[in-house]
């Protein structure tokens, strides 16, 4: 639970409500000069089917602090979706944090094996 506080602390977050219920939910992590990603893009599924995925995204996308950047997403669903606001498929490159790493302070140290 401590992760998912820190991440969202950190990054830019969108919500969408229904009277005071939240339904909806992203978040960008950016530089605010040359990229953001989008991730964690969610709507309850009982809001589903009402275009609530289509006006977040654009709300996001024509936000002015975000549309000089380039976008980059990872999704296994709705290409359709994001396709409409210019995001594109394009092979990416990860790279995991090694189980031997830890994290100490916001820097990433490896651990003693002596």
């Amino acid at each position: 639970m401590e992760t998912i506080k820190k991440s969202i602390e950190n990054s830019l977050c969108f919500g969408m409500y229904a009277d005071s219920t939240q339904i909806g939910f992203a978040r960008c992590v950016t530089d605010f000069a040359t990229i953001y990603w989008l991730c964690d893009v969610i709507v309850d599924d009982r809001y589903r089917g009402q275009g609530l995925g289509n006006a977040l995204i654009r709300f996001i996308t024509e936000r002015d602090t975000l549309k000089p950047l380039t976008g980059i997403l990872a999704t296994r669903d709705a290409h359709g979706l994001y396709e409409k606001y210019g995001f594109k498929p394009e092979e990416t490159m990860r790279r995991r944090p090694q189980t031997n790493q830890i994290e100490r302070g916001g820097e990433e140290c490896e651990r003693s094996h002596a």
